[in-house]
């Protein structure tokens, strides 16, 4: 087990979002903060803080959110984009509001465009960030695709030779596998992350994507009881299995 790292209450808290310094500080003169079973009064006081936290500590009578590093999955609904800088209505804003206060900030593994739904990964964890979107790790995302027109058979062939060019590209695609579904419904598994890149291999075939839902990261699967814009924290352990094959 890792060492439990110490930090002053009042810095963790407004850093998991429960308001400014001055706020938090309010909070615990108010008598709303509990750990192990005492009123904490000192805001100033340090504190071990672990992935145990949550079931030591209690503000306002709720478990206290974990602190970092947090990795959520989000089965992410259809009309919300994943950037930060982009209009429109925001994946962050599914979050509770104080997460999307926390420090470090929360930011999607990838993105999914607008006209995607599906699972994606959140994390304020950059180091997990980096190594799951990694051109050298290769991790396999699994999409199913619903098509204007029907397979015409030789698709999986194209896909799984490594030597699809897009336009605009300079270099092909990776090989990927092709599983299908029925004549307008197929699952594709890529290992990279190029842009709009599952609609654009369909195009590139004399097809279109009428429908694209991510259904797999890795060892990851979108849980079939996870409803469109819900998300669930997943353990350290959980998280790590991104990496397994799938």
């Amino acid at each position: 087990m890792s060492k439990a790292l110490m930090a002053r209450l009042d810095r963790l808290l407004a850093n998991l979002g429960y308001g400014s310094r001055k706020e938090v500080q309010a909070l615990v003169a108010g008598g709303k903060v509990v750990l192990d079973g005492a009123i904490l009064k000192d805001a100033g006081a340090r504190i071990a803080v672990d992935a145990t936290l949550p079931e030591r500590m209690t503000i306002r009578g709720a478990p206290v959110d974990p602190p970092a590093p947090l990795v959520l999955i989000m089965h992410k609904p259809l009309g919300v984009v994943c950037s930060h800088k982009e209009d429109g209505e925001k994946i962050y804003d599914l979050l509770p509001r104080r997460w999307r206060l926390r420090d470090p900030g929360l930011s999607t593994v990838g993105r999914l465009d607008k006209d995607t739904s599906g699972l994606i990964l959140i994390t304020d964890d950059g180091d997990f960030l980096h190594r799951v979107i990694s051109p050298k790790r290769h991790v396999p995302k699994t999409y199913l695709a619903t098509l204007d027109r029907p397979l015409n058979g030789s698709e999986g062939e194209v896909f799984a030779a490594g030597t699809l060019m897009l336009d605009s590209e300079e270099k092909p695609l990776l090989p990927a596998r092709l599983d299908v579904v029925n004549a307008h419904a197929a699952r594709l598994t890529i290992t990279e992350g190029r842009y709009h890149q599952v609609r654009r291999m369909f195009a590139a075939v004399g097809n279109h994507v009428v429908a694209l839902h991510r259904e797999r990261i890795g060892g990851i699967a979108l849980p079939d009881d996870l409803a469109a814009g819900q998300h669930r924290i997943l353990t350290a352990a959980a998280a790590e299995q991104v990496f397994a094959d799938g």
